[in-house]
């Protein structure tokens, strides 16, 4: 195994983008989401169409975990919330499923709130699904905390709050 990196991701990377993005959500969110939706309208084939796109528009930074084996991916962006346009905003972060609970995604988590910084921001949000109750914990766990702002959405048939952090640089 080798270091560590967060890295953008590549073109090269995609393929196993895909099957993270699909066995994250089939892993996470079964019970939450319609199977339907998780087993009927999700395909690594359309998540590597979806992040082909992704790559080729350039809208968001998406990274990608990798210390030999790309293990985890995240996008991250400025917030797409009127109401919090001095946000940065973590779009999705997935690991796979057979590396998660091993420290990856706060070191994902710490690399976001790095470049965010480096970017001038201070305030960052994400939004979560009202009952995914472990990933709202590992947020809550990292610093943040939910602002009073949910949504629902109707493809998922799904409400969502946005969780926000503040962080401070620290001064020398």
């Amino acid at each position: 195994m080798t270091k560590p990196n967060i890295r953008f991701m590549t073109q090269a990377d995609i393929p196993r983008v895909a099957e993270i993005h699909v066995a994250g959500w089939r892993n996470t969110y079964r019970g939450i989401v319609a199977d339907e939706v998780l087993f009927g309208r999700m395909s690594v084939s359309r998540s590597t169409e979806r992040f082909t796109q992704l790559l080729r528009t350039g809208n968001d930074d998406s990274y990608v975990y990798d210390d030999g084996i790309t293990k985890g991916f995240m996008t991250i962006m400025p917030c797409r919330n009127d109401d919090t346009p001095d946000a940065f905003e973590l779009g999705g972060i997935y690991i796979d499923p057979a590396f998660q609970h091993t420290g990856i995604g706060t070191i994902m988590i710490a690399a976001f709130e790095k470049i965010a910084s480096q970017k001038g921001y201070s305030c960052l949000c994400l939004w979560v699904l009202t009952e995914n109750n472990q990933a709202r914990r590992f947020y809550e766990k990292m610093g943040y905390a939910p602002d009073g702002t949910s949504q629902f959405l109707d493809r998922l048939n799904a409400w969502e709050v946005r969780y926000t952090k503040n962080i401070i640089e620290d001064v020398i």
